[in-house]
Protein backbone atom coordinates (compact mmCIF):
# COMPACT_ATOMS: atom_id res chain seq x y z
CA UNK A 1 0.00 0.00 0.00
CA UNK A 2 1.35 3.44 -0.92
CA UNK A 3 0.79 6.53 1.01
CA UNK A 4 -1.85 8.18 -1.27
CA UNK A 5 -4.19 4.55 -0.52
CA UNK A 6 -4.02 5.29 2.80
CA UNK A 7 -7.54 6.04 4.12
CA UNK A 8 -8.00 9.19 4.99
CA UNK A 9 -9.96 10.45 8.27
CA UNK A 10 -9.61 10.22 11.88
CA UNK A 11 -10.80 7.56 13.98
CA UNK A 12 -11.76 7.37 17.64
CA UNK A 13 -9.91 4.92 20.23
CA UNK A 14 -7.20 3.22 19.30
CA UNK A 15 -7.73 -0.88 19.22
CA UNK A 16 -4.39 -2.01 17.24
CA UNK A 17 -0.91 -0.71 16.07
CA UNK A 18 -1.87 2.35 13.47
CA UNK A 19 0.24 4.55 11.48
CA UNK A 20 -1.12 7.75 10.19
CA UNK A 21 0.80 9.76 7.21
CA UNK A 22 1.00 13.36 7.20
CA UNK A 23 1.44 15.87 4.62
CA UNK A 24 3.56 18.55 6.03
CA UNK A 25 3.44 20.69 3.37
CA UNK A 26 0.64 23.44 4.30
CA UNK A 27 -0.78 27.33 2.95
CA UNK A 28 0.23 30.24 5.33
CA UNK A 29 -3.28 29.71 6.78
CA UNK A 30 -2.27 25.92 8.13
CA UNK A 31 1.01 27.07 8.74
CA UNK A 32 -0.66 29.57 11.14
CA UNK A 33 -2.90 27.48 12.33
CA UNK A 34 -0.51 24.48 13.32
CA UNK A 35 1.35 26.77 15.43
CA UNK A 36 -1.90 28.17 17.05
CA UNK A 37 -2.14 24.72 18.07
CA UNK A 38 1.22 24.54 20.01
CA UNK A 39 2.23 24.36 23.69
CA UNK A 40 4.26 27.50 24.63
CA UNK A 41 7.12 25.22 24.91
CA UNK A 42 6.35 23.91 21.72
CA UNK A 43 6.40 27.32 19.72
CA UNK A 44 9.91 28.15 21.78
CA UNK A 45 11.27 24.92 19.96
CA UNK A 46 9.25 25.67 16.83
CA UNK A 47 11.25 28.98 16.90
CA UNK A 48 14.69 28.25 17.55
CA UNK A 49 14.59 26.48 13.76
CA UNK A 50 16.99 28.76 11.80
CA UNK A 51 15.31 27.96 8.35
CA UNK A 52 11.44 28.67 8.25
CA UNK A 53 11.08 25.56 6.22
CA UNK A 54 12.28 23.76 9.62
CA UNK A 55 10.33 25.41 11.75
CA UNK A 56 6.85 24.90 9.75
CA UNK A 57 7.32 21.49 9.29
CA UNK A 58 8.53 21.01 12.97
CA UNK A 59 4.82 22.69 14.61
CA UNK A 60 2.81 20.96 11.40
CA UNK A 61 3.99 17.76 12.64
CA UNK A 62 3.50 18.80 15.91
CA UNK A 63 0.52 19.91 16.09
CA UNK A 64 -0.49 17.00 14.11
CA UNK A 65 0.74 14.65 16.64
CA UNK A 66 -2.09 16.48 19.10
CA UNK A 67 -4.70 16.33 17.13
CA UNK A 68 -4.17 12.53 16.42
CA UNK A 69 -3.59 11.66 20.43
CA UNK A 70 -6.63 14.06 21.13
CA UNK A 71 -8.95 11.93 19.03
CA UNK A 72 -7.71 8.74 20.52
CA UNK A 73 -8.16 9.93 23.80
CA UNK A 74 -11.49 11.75 23.71
CA UNK A 75 -10.30 15.29 24.38
CA UNK A 76 -9.49 18.42 23.42
CA UNK A 77 -5.58 18.50 21.86
CA UNK A 78 -4.22 21.74 23.69
CA UNK A 79 -4.89 20.37 26.74
CA UNK A 80 -2.14 17.76 26.24
CA UNK A 81 0.77 17.40 28.33
CA UNK A 82 4.04 15.60 27.77
CA UNK A 83 6.67 14.55 30.12
CA UNK A 84 10.10 12.71 28.78
CA UNK A 85 10.90 9.17 29.69
CA UNK A 86 13.43 7.69 31.52
CA UNK A 87 15.83 7.24 28.43
CA UNK A 88 14.42 10.99 26.78
CA UNK A 89 11.54 9.32 24.94
CA UNK A 90 8.73 11.89 24.96
CA UNK A 91 5.66 10.40 26.64
CA UNK A 92 1.76 11.29 27.74
CA UNK A 93 1.73 12.62 31.00
CA UNK A 94 -0.98 12.64 33.43
CA UNK A 95 -3.81 11.59 33.56
CA UNK A 96 -3.33 9.79 30.26
CA UNK A 97 0.21 8.39 31.22
CA UNK A 98 0.30 4.70 30.08
CA UNK A 99 -2.86 5.42 28.20
CA UNK A 100 -1.34 5.16 24.65
CA UNK A 101 2.18 4.19 23.27
CA UNK A 102 3.38 6.73 20.28
CA UNK A 103 6.40 8.05 18.07
CA UNK A 104 6.39 10.81 15.75
CA UNK A 105 9.25 11.09 13.16
CA UNK A 106 9.07 13.69 10.10
CA UNK A 107 11.35 14.17 6.94
CA UNK A 108 11.02 16.40 3.96
CA UNK A 109 7.56 16.64 3.61
CA UNK A 110 5.83 13.57 4.81
CA UNK A 111 5.30 12.70 8.84
CA UNK A 112 4.63 10.00 9.89
CA UNK A 113 3.04 9.17 13.38
CA UNK A 114 2.62 5.49 15.18
CA UNK A 115 0.32 4.91 18.01
CA UNK A 116 -0.53 1.77 19.77
CA UNK A 117 -2.53 0.94 22.85
CA UNK A 118 0.07 -1.65 24.78
CA UNK A 119 3.14 -2.59 22.71
CA UNK A 120 5.82 -0.07 21.95
CA UNK A 121 5.83 1.42 18.89
CA UNK A 122 8.84 3.45 16.60
CA UNK A 123 8.19 5.26 13.24
CA UNK A 124 11.09 6.65 11.06
CA UNK A 125 10.87 8.22 7.40
CA UNK A 126 13.79 9.74 5.44
CA UNK A 127 13.60 11.82 2.31
CA UNK A 128 15.76 9.96 0.05
CA UNK A 129 18.86 12.55 -1.06
CA UNK A 130 21.23 11.37 -3.14
CA UNK A 131 23.79 9.71 -1.09
CA UNK A 132 26.84 8.49 -3.47
CA UNK A 133 28.61 7.38 -0.17
CA UNK A 134 25.78 5.21 1.29
CA UNK A 135 27.99 2.35 1.47
CA UNK A 136 31.25 4.11 3.56
CA UNK A 137 27.89 5.37 5.73
CA UNK A 138 26.86 1.38 6.09
CA UNK A 139 30.86 0.27 7.28
CA UNK A 140 30.51 3.14 9.72
CA UNK A 141 27.34 2.59 11.22
CA UNK A 142 25.35 -0.90 10.08
CA UNK A 143 25.97 -4.38 10.88
CA UNK A 144 27.92 -6.62 9.40
CA UNK A 145 25.53 -9.08 7.45
CA UNK A 146 23.99 -5.58 6.99
CA UNK A 147 26.79 -4.36 5.53
CA UNK A 148 27.42 -7.49 3.57
CA UNK A 149 24.02 -7.28 1.73
CA UNK A 150 24.54 -4.01 0.85
CA UNK A 151 27.79 -4.71 -1.02
CA UNK A 152 26.02 -7.54 -2.44
CA UNK A 153 23.80 -5.84 -4.77
CA UNK A 154 24.27 -3.95 -8.12
CA UNK A 155 25.29 0.32 -7.37
CA UNK A 156 21.77 0.96 -8.58
CA UNK A 157 19.80 -1.28 -5.99
CA UNK A 158 22.45 0.06 -3.25
CA UNK A 159 20.57 3.56 -2.15
CA UNK A 160 17.24 2.61 -2.15
CA UNK A 161 18.47 -1.21 -0.22
CA UNK A 162 20.10 1.53 2.15
CA UNK A 163 17.41 3.77 3.21
CA UNK A 164 15.38 1.35 3.43
CA UNK A 165 17.88 -0.23 6.08
CA UNK A 166 18.21 2.34 7.49
CA UNK A 167 14.46 3.31 8.42
CA UNK A 168 13.77 -0.17 9.93
CA UNK A 169 16.83 0.37 12.40
CA UNK A 170 15.67 3.92 13.22
CA UNK A 171 12.37 2.72 13.61
CA UNK A 172 13.11 0.08 16.27
CA UNK A 173 15.71 2.08 18.13
CA UNK A 174 13.10 4.84 18.17
CA UNK A 175 10.07 1.96 19.68
CA UNK A 176 13.16 1.24 22.65
CA UNK A 177 13.58 4.43 23.92
CA UNK A 178 17.18 3.91 23.73
CA UNK A 179 18.39 6.82 22.09
CA UNK A 180 22.24 6.40 21.34
CA UNK A 181 22.62 4.16 23.90
CA UNK A 182 21.60 1.16 21.87
CA UNK A 183 24.36 1.20 18.89
CA UNK A 184 23.32 0.91 15.65
CA UNK A 185 25.60 -2.12 14.58
CA UNK A 186 24.00 -4.06 17.86
CA UNK A 187 21.20 -5.67 15.83
CA UNK A 188 20.24 -6.87 12.44
CA UNK A 189 17.08 -6.03 10.34
CA UNK A 190 16.92 -7.74 6.68
CA UNK A 191 18.03 -5.49 3.78
CA UNK A 192 15.78 -5.72 0.63
CA UNK A 193 15.52 -7.59 -1.62
CA UNK A 194 14.51 -9.49 1.60
CA UNK A 195 10.97 -8.71 3.39
CA UNK A 196 11.10 -6.62 6.58
CA UNK A 197 12.10 -8.35 9.95
CA UNK A 198 14.32 -7.61 12.54
CA UNK A 199 16.68 -10.48 12.44
CA UNK A 200 18.44 -10.76 15.39
CA UNK A 201 19.24 -8.35 18.56
CA UNK A 202 22.60 -9.04 20.40
CA UNK A 203 23.07 -12.06 18.33
CA UNK A 204 19.68 -13.28 19.82
CA UNK A 205 16.96 -14.36 17.37
CA UNK A 206 14.99 -15.46 19.78
CA UNK A 207 14.38 -11.56 21.00
CA UNK A 208 13.92 -10.68 17.76
CA UNK A 209 11.06 -12.86 16.83
CA UNK A 210 9.13 -10.75 19.58
CA UNK A 211 8.85 -8.09 17.34
CA UNK A 212 7.21 -6.52 14.01
CA UNK A 213 8.83 -4.41 11.20
CA UNK A 214 7.42 -3.23 8.42
CA UNK A 215 8.22 -1.51 4.88
CA UNK A 216 6.31 1.78 4.13
CA UNK A 217 6.44 3.34 0.82
CA UNK A 218 5.45 6.73 1.25
CA UNK A 219 6.03 8.32 -2.38
CA UNK A 220 7.64 11.59 -3.26
CA UNK A 221 11.45 10.18 -3.14
CA UNK A 222 10.40 8.93 0.62
CA UNK A 223 10.63 6.13 2.25
CA UNK A 224 9.75 4.53 6.34
CA UNK A 225 9.26 1.77 8.62
CA UNK A 226 7.33 0.95 11.30
CA UNK A 227 8.77 -1.21 14.36
CA UNK A 228 6.19 -2.95 16.81
CA UNK A 229 6.97 -4.80 19.88
CA UNK A 230 4.47 -7.57 19.07
CA UNK A 231 5.30 -10.34 16.68
CA UNK A 232 2.91 -10.92 13.57
CA UNK A 233 1.36 -7.57 14.00
CA UNK A 234 -1.78 -6.43 12.26
CA UNK A 235 -0.75 -2.05 11.44
CA UNK A 236 -3.16 -0.03 10.30
CA UNK A 237 -2.66 2.31 8.12
CA UNK A 238 -4.52 6.14 7.82
CA UNK A 239 -3.76 9.63 6.66
CA UNK A 240 -4.65 12.80 7.57
CA UNK A 241 -5.03 13.83 4.05
CA UNK A 242 -3.94 17.04 2.63
CA UNK A 243 -6.93 19.53 3.80
CA UNK A 244 -6.07 18.15 7.45
CA UNK A 245 -4.85 21.56 9.09
CA UNK A 246 -7.99 23.69 7.81
CA UNK A 247 -10.48 21.14 9.43
CA UNK A 248 -11.74 21.74 13.08
CA UNK A 249 -9.61 19.28 15.51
Amino acid sequence: MTAAEWPTGERGPVRQPTVWHIDLTLDEAGQRTCLAALSDDERARAARFLRLEDRDRYAASHAALRRILASALGTNPALLRFRLGPSGKPELDAPWRDRLEFNLSHSGSVGLIGLSPAARIGVDVEWMRPLPDCLSLARSHFARPEIAALEALPSAERQAAFYACWTRKEAFVKALGSGLSFPLDGFVVAVPPEPPALVSIGGSTGAASAWSLQHLDLGAGHVGAVAIESAGAACLFRSLGADWASRPA
